[in-house]
Order: C-alpha cells, then sequence, then structure tokens
C-alpha cells in the first residue's frame, strides 16, 4: 500500500525505516522522504510507529489487518 504519494513510499518501506529504530515521523521523512512534502501521510506514518511500538519483541507489527512483510 501506498503511504506517501508524493516520493512513492510504501508502507513495506516505512515498515523496514520503523524497524531499523526510527520512532517518529520526522526520522521516517529523514530515511525515505515519506511526510516531508504535503503532510497528509504523517496520521498514517504515526499509526504505523505506534503499531511497531505496541508488538512484543519478537512480534510482527500489523497494519490496517495485514502483517508487515518485515522479517518474512
Amino acid at each position: 500500500m501506498f503511504v506517501c504519494l508524493c516520493t512513492g513510499a510504501t508502507s513495506h518501506v516505512v515498515n523496514e525505516i520503523v524497524a531499523a529504530g526510527a520512532t517518529t515521523s520526522k526520522e521516517v521523512a529523514e530515511a525515505c522522504g515519506a511526510g516531508a512534502d504535503c503532510g497528509r501521510c504523517r496520521r498514517t506514518i504515526r499509526a504505523i510507529i505506534a503499531a511497531a511500538q505496541s508488538q512484543p519483541v519478537g512480534g510482527r507489527a500489523q497494519f490496517n489487518g495485514c502483517p508487515s512483510r518485515t522479517g518474512t
């Protein structure tokens, strides 16, 4: 799923950046540009970050009911 139409960043890209340690939408924007232009995707980016942070260590984050593909 596309998260940021301005940059073409997908949920897969954002999930990987979050898995690598990004904890804010600003850090995601610095890594891939998502959220740096118009800002409409920042809410979605924050939701992805929150979902990842609520997972137990070794768990798989889910977004919109779909498991992320990180770690597969």
